[in-house]
């Protein structure tokens, strides 16, 4: 027995698809778009539907860009430095380090992590177009900058495999506690990796 009518039904099922939406989320969501002025859901219906068709993948690192734009703004950007090539998982981790204002390097977005449980392999990611941009030259660094995660150091750890015989520096991203952070709170593995990567203060 259907409590609500099917529209909303319909909505909060669809909402609840999306990553992070449970159902009581989802059920608020969808209410507050029902009680929204007409004006902002049809921004948001036209949002939805221009997500897809007016946007692209950057031809040189695989980035987000407009649908029909080669180079994305990093890519295109003449004063970034092309000696350094940070590789992410996806195009949020590329907004999480421009936020920093700390990298002016270029970027490569491996659009995933390996996953053998998943069938990811290395033909699904963009590992060959980043070998290739390491061949041609472009890059003396290469900083591996996958999540902390299984899936994230498997790859990291393939990519340096495959990086490292091209006669091309190969950092990872280094791991610790977080500012601000008690060392009561943080977890066994977070403190193995701060102590590894402890630095000289002398």
């Amino acid at each position: 027995m259907r409590i609500l009518p099917a529209p909303i039904q319909d909505l909060i099922g669809a909402l609840e698809r999306l990553p992070g939406i449970g159902p009581k989320s989802a059920s608020r969501l969808a209410f507050f778009i029902l009680r929204s002025p007409q004006e902002m859901v049809d921004q948001l219906v036209s949002a939805l539907e221009k997500i897809k068709s007016s946007t692209g993948t950057c031809s040189l690192c695989y980035h987000i860009t407009l649908a029909g734009q080669e180079l994305c703004e990093v890519c295109a950007d003449p004063t970034r430095k092309d000696g350094t090539i940070c590789v992410v998982e996806d195009a949020m981790d590329v907004l999480a380090l421009e936020r920093t204002g700390g990298f002016m390097g270029r970027y490569h977005v491996l659009q995933g992590v390996l996953s053998p449980i998943e069938g990811v392999g290395p033909d699904d990611l963009t590992v060959r177009p980043l070998l290739e941009r390491v061949r041609s030259g472009e890059a003396r660094e290469i900083i591996l900058a996958t999540n902390p995660s299984m899936e994230g150091d498997a790859t990291a750890l393939y990519l340096r495999q495959q990086l490292l015989p091209l006669g091309v520096r190969v950092t990872r991203l280094a791991r610790g506690l977080p500012a601000g952070g008690d060392l009561e709170y943080a977890d066994a593995h977070t403190l193995l990796r701060a102590l590894s990567g402890r630095q000289d203060m002398s």
